[in-house]
């Protein structure tokens, strides 16, 4: 089976190409039309292929993170009206060129542990500890003394340290994370409400928690929650939002609903753009019906996913059967998203941009584990030792997450 010449070059105009694989179980083979838009798109990393080249080549594997892109998403972010503040979560990514860059922008800073806090300081000391969330989960009580003591404003997601440490807490002006018990995510590892979450407070806990702060002396001032990662759908936050209200009857010093954040990113190419304006509508809609309240976002994957790109190199070619191998100098040790979470991330061929895809490949890595792949079933040009392969969408849980397993090297980062 094939296309004629006439066919073939009116597809070509039309900027479709295709691809043909044998399929040695039915014994025919099948096409695939891809449309060019999903082959080569207008991106930051497409628009600075030349630059990320020669970097991959002088430099070898990298995280290559671009401040403009950062910024944009951090302006866009910071455009709804409807929202007082924007907490940019640096668990996502705490380079201090990125940290940088986005409190120049304007955002203010969730951090989950104390050293997040130092890096913090230490990057910008002139940045206000009003400017900070602490939001640690299960951790050891000096954690939350600590942070008492520096002046920040703390999070308790649980009744244990009222219970247990209540003389803390007293004369503190307290957030606390609630569960709301309903929100999503692209994974069940990233959701994170429900029974089987450990974040949170329990809606059917509310009582208590009114008991305890009451008895220790505190006011909660502000009420907080997070229903997942990777939400595409805006009515989400209407309905976080829509909860946190109810709970708010039992503390009438509140001022501030924490929606969280989990905003979803577009990580294939007919994945939908998440909506903002949508986004702004809702919780404008929301905060004209509630206006004693501040609304606060924590986006941290939405600012800093798109402007993150893995650069690594092909290996070493294999075929077993009917499955193609592509190996590349770095592997999960360097993006553990793809076997933590079965998260996809667009990879090319950058030394082949422009050349069609034919080959349906496994693109894996040198790490000595069967999940070490990066991703499965992908179209891809014929590739070649020394390629350079680019991965897209790591400028969020890339390097932070990245190990030294097999006592490999994490690739260097690097800010453009």
């Amino acid at each position: 089976m094939g296309l004629s010449d006439g066919e073939s070059s009116r597809i070509k105009r039309a900027g479709i190409c295709h691809k043909a694989r044998k399929d040695l179980r039915a014994g025919f083979f099948w096409l695939e039309y891809i449309e060019m838009s999903d082959v080569v798109h207008d991106t930051w990393w497409v628009n600075k292929r030349d630059l990320l080249l020669r970097m991959a080549k002088e430099r070898g594997d990298a995280y290559v993170y671009d401040l403009a892109t950062i910024e944009s998403a951090a302006h866009s972010m910071l455009a709804l009206n409807s929202v007082s503040r924007v907490l940019y979560a640096m668990k996502a990514n705490s380079h201090p060129d990125v940290l940088r860059t986005l409190s120049a922008a304007g955002t203010d800073f969730d951090c989950v542990s104390p050293g997040e806090v130092d890096r913090l300081q230490h990057e910008l000391p002139d940045r206000g500890k009003d400017r900070i969330l602490f939001t640690p989960n299960f951790a050891p009580r000096d954690e939350y003394a600590w942070g008492v003591s520096e002046g920040l404003r703390v999070t308790l997601d649980n009744l244990y340290p009222l219970q247990k440490w209540p003389e803390l807490f007293a004369g503190q002006r307290l957030f606390v994370r609630l569960d709301p018990d309903h929100g999503g995510g692209h994974h069940e590892h990233v959701v994170t409400v429900g029974k089987t979450s450990k974040f949170g407070i329990s809606l059917d806990e509310i009582e208590a928690l009114k008991h305890l702060v009451a008895e220790c002396g505190a006011s909660i001032v502000g009420i907080h929650a997070h229903s997942g990662s990777g939400v595409l759908d805006p009515n989400n936050w209407h309905a976080v939002a829509a909860t946190l209200v109810e709970a708010v009857r039992h503390f009438p010093d509140v001022s501030v609903l924490d929606l969280g954040g989990g905003i979803g990113v577009a990580d294939k190419r007919t994945d939908s753009a998440f909506d903002l304006q949508a986004l702004d509508q809702l919780l404008s809609e929301f905060k004209a019906a509630n206006s004693e309240f501040e609304l606060w976002l924590e986006p941290g994957r939405f600012l800093v996913s798109p402007a993150g790109v893995l650069l690594t190199r092909v290996t070493q070619l294999k075929n077993k059967g009917d499955v193609n191998y592509v190996g590349v100098s770095t592997g999960m040790n360097a993006l553990i998203r793809p076997a933590l979470y079965d998260a996809y991330h667009e990879i090319v061929n950058l030394t082949k941009l422009d050349d069609e895809p034919t080959e349906t490949v496994n693109i894996v890595g040198p790490i000595c584990e069967t999940g070490d792949k990066l991703g499965t079933n992908r179209a891809m040009p014929p590739c070649e030792e020394g390629d350079i392969i680019l991965i897209a969408n790591v400028g969020a849980y890339g390097h932070v997450m990245s190990s030294r397993y097999n006592l490999r090297d994490v690739p260097q980062e690097i800010t453009i």
